[in-house]
């Protein structure tokens, strides 16, 4: 069996590549085409655009990211360890991933289509809708009532995520995501839920 990856799994792993080693140079088919080795135009019998390519990533990302969400869903946790979780694999994700971290922070997306923004906004409207809906299920499983509404502990929790990949990126990838992360969640976790 042929383990090597396809041609087209080659040019994700490029483009991510060279957004995280060139992110002040712009991306072209051009050089995506000479870092992967090929022609400009085998690279568009694979991708019609580099819009394609983009959502490609970013279509990497949310089956890595999703499926292991379900796994942690499905497992008999407590709400707090099942939200710590799932922050604790999307902070880890970037940090291993730092290219893919600019299309998610949104750098490496100036200047391309507006549905690229609107995949990335949907991959975290997503993550925080399974984060509301742990939050809301403490309550029934638990006894547990969160200390805001459930929507804007939600709210607050991806907004601390999506600032740390922030910071990640504008650091040039110095600052990573999980740094001081456990300390900071022991923190966030302990305020969530009212006092029982």
């Amino acid at each position: 069996m042929n383990n090597r990856p396809s041609r087209r799994d080659d040019i994700l792993q490029a483009l991510a590549t060279m957004l995280e080693q060139d992110p002040a140079t712009p991306i072209t088919t051009a050089r995506l085409a000479a870092a992967v080795g090929v022609s400009e135009a085998a690279l568009y019998r694979h991708f019609p655009s580099k819009a394609k390519m983009f959502e490609g990533l970013i279509e990497f990302v949310e089956d890595a990211v999703f499926s292991r969400v379900a796994v942690i869903t499905g497992e008999e946790r407590g709400a707090l360890e099942q939200v710590g979780m799932i922050l604790q694999l999307l902070l880890t994700f970037m940090e291993r991933n730092p290219g893919i971290s600019r299309i998610f922070n949104g750098d490496a997306l100036a200047g391309e289509h507006q549905r690229l923004r609107d995949r990335v906004t949907q991959f975290y409207d997503r993550l925080e809708t399974q984060v509301k809906q742990i939050l809301r299920e403490a309550e029934l499983r638990e006894g547990l009532r969160t200390q805001l509404i459930v929507s804007s502990c939600a709210n607050l929790l991806m907004a601390c995520a999506e600032g740390r990949i922030g910071q990640f990126v504008r650091s040039d990838f110095q600052r990573r995501p999980t740094e001081h992360w456990d300390d900071q969640w022991q923190w966030l976790a302990g305020q969530l839920f009212r006092p029982q």
